[in-house]
């Protein structure tokens, strides 16, 4: 067909089906490795440092998918060179991670991308504006019962 189109001469004719078999053998090369190495792995087949690191996802290790495996394994491989303030931090956050439904995941995830498109100066108003909420939560009474404001009808009473 494409010999009827353009005038190809005979020796790059007599290249390209060769050139066709290299590239799809080569294709298939690729695509045998990556199902072959992108199998997931039992927990009871991580190393003891891995399983450290990943501790609170073991109870659901074995039900995640591959892609999902292969990442938290790249952040586990990182973990031994963190502080332990910054170990504590990865578990804890692991730990709120691995509670989350699939739905709460997602919008996560959503938000987060939302984030990054934000422009860096914005952002930086956006975490300090979170750091006063955070700390205003944590100076709340443990009572559970927010404190009424002074202006508010009921503290008329």
């Amino acid at each position: 067909m494409i010999n009827s189109i353009v005038k190809v001469p005979r020796q790059i004719q007599r290249c390209v089906p060769a050139r066709s078999s290299v590239i799809a053998v080569f294709l298939l090369l690729c695509l045998a490795g990556t199902t072959a190495s992108a199998t997931p792995a039992p927990w009871r087949s991580l190393s003891a440092a891995q399983q450290e690191a990943l501790a609170p996802l073991a109870q659901q290790w074995d039900t995640l998918q591959e892609v999902q495996q292969h990442r938290l394994l790249k952040t586990a491989k990182r973990y031994a060179h963190l502080t332990p303030e910054q170990q504590q931090r990865f578990r804890d956050r692991l730990t709120v991670w691995s509670k989350l439904t699939p739905e709460q995941r997602k919008a996560a995830r959503e938000k987060y991308r939302a984030f990054k498109k934000v422009p860096t100066e914005k952002r930086e108003q956006v975490k300090q504006m979170v750091r006063q909420d955070q700390a205003n939560k944590a100076q709340q009474p443990v009572s559970g019962v927010p404190d009424t404001p002074p202006n508010s009808p009921s503290s008329a009473y």
